[in-house]
């Protein structure tokens, strides 16, 4: 398993302990309004908004504040217009860093970012400089003491699975985006449910790091992370197996 996606595996547990904080409420907010613009407020037609509702319940959000923000983001009540923009950029050692945002004041948030990236060792970048190092994925996580990876293999391909990748102590199936709800759909319909689901950005290739290039990279996440108006922090990084080790502790 790559040091890329022991950090991801991390990266969801911290989501996890941290929900009881305010700006993870607003984030996942965020993304049912946003769900519902694209999609409608029904989620069985809207693999998007099935996956932030999923997220939601993880979190505990209360049901009237999932409630709202479906409204706000279908129009049903008033709100401050959200836009959706990707940043992308390097961080320290010239990883790739994708940073996806939700805002009501985009001048605001570019200013914010382009901060943080500088005073955390890296910097903005154009357009398009790194987006084409990721690829947009369906991902489904299933504990490995749970089922076999060909019992996974079989529900899966037929329902549009590309890939099924070891994973630690998990099985992780991958798929089209197109196909999410499908694949998700006949694990659902076998009484197999994920530990977790989501679509994300995969990067193609990864680049291992010093640890100190690796602190550098968290606290630099954090950072970014800790602002409100970004919603999602996607890097093609490998962290050391002593520092990944101690993150875990």
């Amino acid at each position: 398993m790559s040091g890329h996606s022991k950090w991801h595996n991390i990266q969801h547990r911290k989501g996890r302990q941290d929900a009881a904080r305010g700006a993870v409420f607003t984030k996942v907010t965020k993304e049912i309004m946003l769900a519902a613009k694209d999609g409608g407020g029904d989620p069985a037609g809207n693999n998007r908004l099935k996956s932030a509702l999923e997220a939601a319940k993880v979190v505990n959000l209360p049901k009237d504040k999932i409630e709202t923000a479906i409204k706000k983001g279908t129009g049903e009540l008033a709100s401050v217009a959200i836009d959706e923009i990707m940043y992308e950029g390097y961080g320290p050692g010239g990883v790739a860093i994708l940073i996806d945002a939700a805002t009501d004041n985009k001048n605001r948030t570019v200013a914010e970012v382009r901060h943080i990236l500088s005073k955390g060792g890296g910097s903005m970048g154009a357009s398009g400089c790194v987006a084409w190092m990721f690829d947009k994925k369906g991902v489904l996580s299933f504990p490995k003491d749970a089922y076999s990876d060909e019992q996974l293999l079989e529900i899966g391909l037929e329902a549009g699975a590309e890939d099924i990748v070891d994973e630690d102590d998990t099985w992780q199936v991958q798929c089209a985006v197109e196909d999410f709800s499908a694949v998700r759909d006949a694990f659902a319909a076998a009484g197999i449910e994920p530990a977790e689901s989501e679509i994300t950005m995969i990067p193609q290739n990864t680049v291992p790091v010093d640890r100190e290039t690796g602190l550098k990279l968290l606290r630099l996440y954090d950072a970014l992370d800790d602002n409100d108006d970004v919603q999602n922090v996607y890097a093609n990084f490998d962290l050391p197996e002593d520092l990944l080790a101690e993150m875990e502790e």
